[in-house]
């Protein structure tokens, strides 16, 4: 079966992905209240074989506790458990380049660069093959993949538009700052992608895009352009 992936919600508002081989369901990122969730998972999280947190901003983590109450297991690094105080035998710390399984996927946790406790990416792969890398919150991704199959990457500003915002004070200076230093820009994606092995890739899609600094319009077409892949940008 063909990996299903439903970005449920990608933003500061919240981001939450539904991965699915078929057998075993994952949430990526939980941001969202678990109403929601369901809601927009057409109410099928009960079968969730995990939850894989980055870390522990609320518009990533918002409903960890009430998952992990409702039976769900939890893969999240020390740090970030720490941080939100869950524990429990529900409550699976991981480490970056320390792989482990969740039923049929072999996920290989990846260091992020953001202004949080232990941030975590992932690449994920399952047995019929498909390759998944998630990259959010992370101002670039330090590795180089070969075979991926499915790319979810944060778009979260340009350059020249946040520079733009800033002269105009759409944008304050100081937010300016903690922008560039957490968050990935259209053009680090574009190089990212561009360092890495598209020749499997059928679908890439852009998440966490800025409400006040990206154009999901001009995003899409540029890395289309760049990549000759399908790209889908992430419900905002």
């Amino acid at each position: 079966m063909a990996v299903q992936i439903n970005v449920l919600a990608s933003g500061s508002a919240g981001n939450a992905v539904y991965l699915s081989d078929g057998v075993s369901p994952i949430l990526l990122d939980c941001g969202l209240p678990v109403a929601a969730l369901r809601r927009r998972a057409g109410f099928c999280l009960a079968g969730l074989s995990g939850v894989l947190v980055t870390h522990e901003h609320q518009d990533h983590s918002r409903a960890v506790k009430d998952l992990i109450r409702t039976g769900m297991n939890v893969y999240i690094s020390e740090g970030t458990a720490d941080v939100l105080q869950v524990s429990g035998r529900r409550v699976h710390i991981i480490q970056a380049e320390k792989p482990f399984k969740i039923d049929t996927w072999a996920v290989m946790p990846l260091k992020a660069i953001h202004d949080a406790e232990e941030p975590l990416n992932f690449l994920l792969l399952n047995r019929g093959g498909d390759k998944v890398l998630y990259v959010t919150d992370t101002v670039y991704c330090p590795y180089r993949f070969q075979g991926l199959t499915h790319i979810l990457i944060e778009c979260n500003y340009s350059r020249d538009m946040l520079r733009w915002n800033v002269a105009t004070e759409e944008v304050k200076r100081e937010l300016r700052y903690r922008v560039i230093r957490n968050h990935m820009s259209l053009e680090t994606a574009l190089g990212a992608l561009k360092a890495n092995d598209l020749s499997r890739v059928r679908e890439i899609y852009l998440v966490h895009l800025s409400d006040a600094n990206s154009d999901a319009q001009a995003f899409k077409e540029a890395v289309q352009r760049a990549t000759g892949k399908l790209v889908v940008v992430g419900e905002v």
